[in-house]
């Protein structure tokens, strides 16, 4: 199950010991696996601050899991022809032990051994500082994806565009490939040459019938050039002042006329166009994949930066001065959800009785509280859900 809970109670010898009774039950019945979620000692600034700074944080959480869920689905889109393997490209850098900083690893354990980076979000700040560089930074990652994801996505639409044209059956596709020069009667003033799509069943009425389908048909000129499941396409001559006749003939006959031009200088744009969008593509295709899982990993390791800021802020707020608590990430095991929750109830509910009696009895309403937009819990309690992150 990729849903963690990150909550976190006072850390004074009565709550340690709270602390250690959850992990002895909810190890006991394999409720969760649980680790320590370590937070530095940041600088706490005034309440109003402290109050002003739990509402932004709860808008830039939101906003930076948005952002990496965009950046998940388009390396999905980008992969396409890979989609198995999008989750093996969603990683976070390895940490700040010297040894794995140029490591990247999966997202499960980046969570579970986080650590704070110092270098990038230094704690002598102030934390609304660290909020704005933390929205700064993932901020410029969705503005950077939208304008990398716009110029790519023209030339695959493009690309795309000109593909379909190769496909279908022969009334409806590009002709391109398919014609020659030597195929046609150029620059005559008096004879053109018609491209005819005639259906398998009717090819010896085609080969029959053909030359008398009006006058002036050059005769034995008709040759098959391309042949799909449905039919082929046949080459005509007929004098150009008959071909209006031998269209409406044509058709009578359920032979279809394309309407179609030899153009060398044409045909020769629309190749050259499809190669060079198909090379296009596939230059950038290298570069915009390595944007896009270093700025994953990027916007992922500044989301849970903003998580660890949140359980910061709201436990000074819930708990009080001077800092001291403990931060736990919890693992729930996907069928003990609410055993785990009735659990935490139990063993916290001393830190918030009205709290806690409401969570055992939904009916009751706490004055001053409204429970129906957020969860509320005796002990400060965020949601990690990394399911949110499944491309497949």
């Amino acid at each position: 199950m990729s849903e963690f809970w990150l909550i976190s109670a006072p850390g004074d010898k009565t709550n340690l010991q709270a602390w250690e009774r959850m992990n002895t039950v909810t190890l006991k019945s394999n409720l969760s696996s649980n680790s320590k979620f370590h937070i530095p000692d940041l600088k706490v600034g005034t309440l109003d601050a402290l109050v002003g700074l739990s509402d932004e944080l709860g808008k830039l959480d939101s906003f930076a899991e948005s952002v990496i869920k965009k950046i998940a689905q388009y390396i999905g889109e980008v992969m396409e022809d890979s989609k198995d393997k999008v989750q093996e490209n969603l990683l976070a850098n390895g940490g700040l032990k010297d040894k794995m900083k140029c490591l990247k690893i999966d997202l499960i354990s980046y969570l579970t051994r986080f650590e704070w980076d110092m270098a990038k979000y230094p704690i002598k700040q102030p934390l609304k500082n660290i909020s704005d560089a933390l929205a700064k930074q993932v901020t410029q990652i969705e503005t950077d994806l939208k304008t990398r994801s716009a110029a790519y996505n023209n030339i695959k639409g493009n690309l795309q565009s000109l593909e379909k044209k190769t496909v279908g059956n022969l009334l409806t596709r590009t002709l391109a490939d398919i014609v020659h020069k030597e195929d046609f009667v150029l620059n005559s003033e008096y004879l053109i040459t018609l491209l005819v799509v005639v259906p398998k069943s009717s090819y010896v009425q085609w080969q029959k019938t053909y030359e008398s389908l009006s006058d002036m048909v050059v005769p034995r000129s008709t040759k098959m050039i391309a042949e799909d499941a449905e039919g082929g396409l046949f080459t005509v001559t007929l004098f150009r002042k008959v071909m209006d006749d031998f269209k409406a003939k044509a058709r009578e006959n359920r032979f279809m006329v394309r309407e179609f031009y030899f153009d060398e200088k044409e045909l020769k744009c629309e190749k050259e166009e499809l190669m060079k969008l198909a090379s296009d593509k596939k230059q950038q295709y290298g570069p915009l994949l390595r944007w896009l899982k270093v700025n994953f990993s990027e916007a992922f390791v500044a989301w849970i930066h903003v998580k660890a800021l949140r359980v910061f802020v709201e436990s000074v707020l819930r708990y009080g001065l001077p800092v001291n608590f403990q931060a736990m990430l919890l693992q729930p095991n996907r069928k003990s959800v609410k055993r785990l929750r009735d659990v935490l109830n139990v063993v916290f509910k001393h830190l918030d009785e009205v709290a806690a009696a409401s969570i055992m009895d939904p009916g009751m309403d706490i004055p001053g509280l409204q429970l129906s937009n957020q969860e509320y819990y005796p002990y400060v309690y965020f949601k990690i859900d990394l399911s949110l992150l499944d491309c497949s």
